[in-house]
């Protein structure tokens, strides 16, 4: 390790990883890349702990931009990743994305969230409750107004593959070292960041720095001086079996299920024999940062009673397994922040995914080494969902949040 880096990236799972292969990736770029994560086994890093999926129903056209490109890169990720004869496969499964309406207002918001989609070219088709029985006929559909289904483009992946794909091709095209510490504090000399400061003792010289530091986001930004509205919230996934499963009963994707999210907010999508399943929490509060134990009471209180309402093949299921991770949860509006604090330029951050940072890595490592490497967005722009917002207190919209 040097004593002295261009870039600075605290945190290595998947966001400081996409950033330092889309840098080191770039012939524009010849800098030196340090990514500072303290923890290797990644064990409690949001990305091993996510659902890993992804979508291209989002109410909000850049967030729409940004899972299809999240999209493609996935699709074509092993031959991007390849290092020698190892290709990492992320077994992408297109299983899609169904969003189900039971209220007026839930069937409008479907309406106008596919207007937009559409309007980008995402493949995603409304349908009337007869077209949706048809289409999965173990649903209950009674209640249901109107529903949404991406026939392609959305579906669930491998989490740590993508992470470990990134970190291993930055790693193997040169420029680009990780090390084993934590980041203790930040110098800062009026305007800018100079330096970070490790657990080790040791002092490193920093051009610039990204906060990829996820749902330690807040704490990063403090040692700067700055602040960023991002908070660790608890989320539990449950795994499930089930006596009689309804995978290969569909009429559509060769019988295959989709990421079904109810209308209580209840999703469940098959994970091989298996269903992986979530919920809202009733109360959301700001969790600790060690505090990982999962909601057990979630699955008999909230998921079971809606799954069995909706489906007689979900009366008969037992939990296997269940863990809890934790949002990056960005508390002005449930997005991404991607971009420098407007005083200290050379603070750019990668923060407040509120869920959705393996899906949108991709393009949001993509648009930080823009940023860093020519001061600007080259492919998407990512101007709307920058700091600025959270100086002016002015959120960006997005209706489609899970």
């Amino acid at each position: 390790m040097k004593q002295r880096y261009d870039i600075v990236i605290i945190g290595g799972a998947v966001i400081g990883s996409a950033v330092a292969y889309f840098l080191a990736a770039n012939p524009d770029f010849d800098g030196s890349v340090l990514v500072v994560e303290k923890d290797p086994t990644y064990a409690k890093a949001s990305t091993s702990l996510s659902s890993s999926s992804i979508r291209n129903q989002f109410s909000n056209p850049v967030n729409v931009r940004i899972s299809q490109f999240g999209t493609e890169f996935i699709r074509n990720f092993a031959e991007t990743m390849q290092i020698g004869a190892d290709r990492p496969d992320l077994n992408f499964h297109e299983g899609g994305y169904l969003f189900l309406a039971s209220t007026q207002d839930q069937a409008r918001t479907l309406r106008e969230n596919h207007a937009v989609q559409r309007a980008c070219g995402a493949d995603v088709v409304l349908w009337d409750k007869n077209e949706l029985s048809r289409a999965f006929p173990h649903l209950n559909v009674d209640d249901i107004v109107l529903a949404s289904y991406g026939r392609s483009g959305e579906g669930w992946f491998n989490n740590t593959g993508l992470m470990y794909g990134f970190k291993n091709k930055a790693r193997s095209l040169g420029g680009v070292d990780y090390v084993t510490d934590e980041v203790v504090a930040i110098a800062r000399q009026g305007g800018k960041v100079s330096s970070v400061t490790l657990k080790s003792g040791q002092v490193v010289g920093a051009g610039t720095i990204v906060n990829a530091s996820g749902p330690r986001a807040a704490l990063t930004a403090r040692m700067a001086g700055l602040d960023v509205p991002i908070e660790p919230r608890k989320r539990t996934l449950f795994v499930f079996d089930c006596a009689r499963t309804p995978e290969g009963s569909a009429n559509v994707n060769k019988g295959r299920l989709p990421l079904m999210i109810d209308p209580s907010g209840v999703f469940c999508r098959p994970e091989g024999r298996f269903f992986l399943s979530g919920c809202p929490p009733l109360e959301d509060p700001c969790a600790d940062w060690d505090d990982f134990e999962p909601r057990y009471e979630e699955f008999e209180e909230i998921i079971w009673p809606a799954l069995a309402e909706r489906s007689s093949a979900f009366e008969a299921i037992k939990a296997v397994n269940q863990w809890a991770g934790h949002y990056d949860f960005n508390t002005l509006d449930h997005n991404l922040i991607v971009g420098p604090h407007p005083e200290v330029r050379n603070f750019i951050f990668a923060n407040g995914y509120s869920g959705h940072g393996l899906q949108q890595g991709p393009a949001a490592g993509r648009g930080v080494s823009e940023l860093i490497i020519y001061g600007a967005f080259r492919t998407l722009d990512l101007s709307e969902v920058g700091y600025e917002r959270v100086v002016e207190n002015r959120p960006f919209l997005e209706k489609a949040v899970i």
